[in-house]
């Protein structure tokens, strides 16, 4: 990782001879929390889509999500006076929103609507950190051994996670991978363009910029109509509020303080947690695989995030 900013990654504020101030303490408890909150936010979206996609199709559901939490977003950043972005990266910030939220969420969903299962669609999304890996040096960023093989125990703990629930179709395994690449490329776009924006209004305008474009496919691609309201209210709800907002204000704050090598390990741990809440909420069959998967994830992610944590040598 780059010595240029070794204090803002690790979220303190440096005092006037360069080292952490007073309010460092405060704020390393927040984010010390946020990694394993994210983690149980994002992974129950795939529990929330399937009764989402059960009474409506896909990408209207999509809609639904972005153009409301879009709404509601931006009426909290006005109120509280965010500062809202201009010129190039007000168009940088609307690319990460088509990548981010249009292409891996439509596509994700759709697969999910062809009747693939939840735990096999967070699996392909459980491969982020290889691809981020990959493409590090795009951020100028240094992946160790250490990381490494934090990342191929990470992979082998998704693998086993959802091993028990592997049913393909060509078409489905396209959406996913469609979507991995929306996830991945626009983690990267945004770590490299807009790595500093204001959260509260970058997350609005790339909802914003989601909503309109999935709304325009939903028309051309599918027929809109919603055959349960109380299935479709209720997955809607629990997609703004706890996906779209909370989810991803957390993943556009972490995107600022850390590497986005760092912060994609966290996928590692979403398919063995999507199959765990699946087994608790919606009855699902919790295979011991899954929880060998669990295990395998987590360790991957904390060697993978070990070197992190080395203090900065002075000067």
């Amino acid at each position: 990782m780059p010595s240029a900013t070794p204090t803002r990654l690790r979220g303190r504020t440096p005092g006037p001879s360069g080292t952490p101030g007073p309010s460092a303490p405060r704020r390393a408890g927040p984010m010390a929390v946020a990694p394993p909150l994210f983690v149980l936010l994002w992974s129950s979206a795939f529990i929330a889509g399937v009764p989402g996609v059960e009474s409506a199709p896909p990408l209207l559901l999509m809609f639904a999500r972005f153009g409301l939490a879009g709404l509601l977003l931006t009426g909290y950043a006005l109120a509280v006076r965010a500062a809202w972005p201009r010129g190039r990266a007000l168009a940088h910030l609307a690319v990460t929103g088509l990548l981010i939220q249009a292409v891996q969420f439509g596509s994700f969903y759709t697969a999910l609507d062809l009747g693939f299962p939840a735990a096999v669609v967070s699996l392909v999304q459980g491969l982020n950190p290889v691809v981020i890996a990959l493409a590090a040096r795009f951020l100028g960023e240094t992946v160790t051994a250490r990381q490494w093989a934090g990342f191929a125990l990470g992979a082998a703990g998704v693998a086993l996670a959802v091993a028990d629930r592997l049913s393909l179709s060509a078409g489905g395994v396209l959406l996913c991978l469609l979507g991995l690449v929306g996830l991945s490329a626009g983690t990267l776009y945004q770590k490299r363009f807009v790595p500093d924006m204001d959260v509260r209004s970058g997350t609005a305008v790339q909802l914003l910029a989601a909503a309109p474009a999935v709304g325009v496919l939903s028309l051309a691609l599918e027929t809109p109509h919603v055959s349960d309201w109380t299935k479709f209210g209720g997955s809607v709800a629990w997609m703004v509020l706890v996906n779209a907002i909370a989810a991803f204000l957390l993943l556009n704050t972490m995107l600022q303080r850390f590497s986005a090598s760092r912060v994609s390990t966290l996928f590692f741990l979403t398919p063995s947690v999507t199959a765990v809440m699946a087994w608790l909420l919606i009855g699902q069959s919790l295979h011991p695989l899954a929880v060998v998967g669990l295990v395998l994830g987590g360790a991957g992610v904390l060697l993978a995030n070990r070197q992190v944590r080395t203090p900065e040598p002075a000067g």
